[in-house]
């Protein structure tokens, strides 16, 4: 008998979103300010007076006494925290809910943010993995994203993160940027490799309105790549990290065998989690909710109390969810677990009207779980999900 999911579970995930920048990059809609760069000595006071707030926000919500077994320090760009800053925040952390023995703590950090003296520190506090905002290794692509790092300063990162023996290291690359061709992306594709990360992410483009490469660009049209060069992009990242040893563990993500990034396999298992600090989102008693995405009125959200007001995800929500981000891992969803959670009549109207994408190659099933076909059924996966939500949502 397969044990009944319970997608309403207890919390054992922390995000915490750190929304501070030496300067905006052209295609981020993050809700981040802007304070220049804390090793010229250009940072103000205002991190900090964000971090007590966030702290007051963290020592306020309710506890389901279960220690955390994850934390993620999001931005914006994390290594823009002092030692003491990230220190202050983790106390926090630890005396509200605590921390189990081992957990995962990452650090988004972003080349030219940090030294010795900085990483060392966030190594002491229990940093553990971190992630590498790389994005380009040429020089010209990183200027054309509003970059603030150099070529250099990526091989300078990470000496730095290899001398002070952080054992989990993921590089963040970008496909499809604005002039880039395949010959940037192979290239970049082999330098990431030749660093040996025990992690890779790579994303896709996307043109957010309100960004700057909103306001330049327009979707499809050049100097943006075409649909089929970003295709082939996608392909090359496959075929050349597969080839490495990197496993496709997720539609945009590989890792080292062992080395799967914990903390987001919890959103792709639509498990609750808790969200701190400005824009955060959080999932926690069945209750989507994300803070206000601006300083002044996320601050006077800690003030009032930090009342979540929102509904539970309906089931049929739920569902949906699950289906969305489930089926971006390669290993996909049990099909057993959803049918003990919503009915073996509800998995039997979306495995019949998922057949259309069975025939494609699309959508297959292993063993008792749904997935999506590596690359095809991945790079068609909007469609097949845009599909499940026309069909089964409201």
């Amino acid at each position: 008998m397969v044990k009944k999911v319970n997608f309403f579970s207890i919390p054992s995930s922390a995000y915490v979103h750190i929304p501070f920048c030496r300067r905006r990059c052209f295609y981020c809609d993050f809700p981040i300010s802007v304070v220049g760069d804390r090793l010229r000595g250009e940072t103000s006071g205002t991190i900090s007076q964000y971090v007590e707030v966030l702290c007051q926000e963290i020592a306020s919500t309710p506890t389901f006494s279960q220690p955390l077994k994850t934390i993620f320090f999001g931005g914006g760009t994390p290594s823009l925290l002092s030692t003491a800053q990230l220190q202050q925040i983790l106390a926090a952390l630890e005396e509200r809910f605590t921390l189990s023995p081992g957990a995962e703590i990452s650090m988004e950090i972003d080349p030219g943010t940090f030294d010795l003296p900085h990483i060392t520190g966030y190594r002491s506090l229990g940093v553990n993995r971190v992630s590498l905002g790389v994005q380009a290794f040429q020089e010209e692509l990183l200027k054309v994203a509003g970059r603030s790092h150099s070529i250099a300063d990526i091989f300078a990162a990470v000496e730095l993160i290899r001398k002070v023996e952080i054992p989990e290291f993921s590089l963040d690359l970008i496909s499809a940027l604005p002039h880039q061709s395949l010959a940037h992306w192979q290239d970049s594709l082999k330098k990431a490799v030749a660093l040996a990360p025990t992690h890779i992410s790579i994303y896709d483009l996307t043109i957010e309105p309100g960004t700057a490469f909103g306001r330049y660009y327009t979707p499809g049209s050049s100097p943006l790549p075409t649909d089929e060069t970003t295709v082939k992009m996608y392909q090359m990242a496959q075929q050349v990290l597969t080839g490495a040893g990197y496993q496709h563990y997720e539609i945009s993500n590989y890792a080292q065998p062992g080395h799967q990034c914990q903390h987001n396999r919890v959103y792709w298992e639509n498990r609750s989690y808790y969200g701190f600090g400005m824009g955060a989102a959080s999932y926690v008693e069945g209750k989507r909710f994300t803070r206000p995405r601006k300083t002044k009125e996320y601050y006077q959200w800690v003030k009032a109390g930090c009342e979540i007001d929102c509904e539970k995800t309906p089931p049929e929500e739920v569902l949906l969810e699950t289906l969305m981000v489930g089926l971006r891992l390669a290993e996909g969803v049990s099909l057993a677990a959803l049918a003990a959670e919503f009915g073996e009549g509800k998995v039997e109207e979306i495995y019949k009207f998922l057949q259309p994408y069975f025939h494609k190659g699309w959508v297959e099933v292993v063993g008792e779980r749904l997935r999506l076909t590596d690359p095809q059924g991945f790079l068609f996966s909007n469609v097949v999900l845009a599909a499940l939500f026309a069909e089964f949502g409201d």
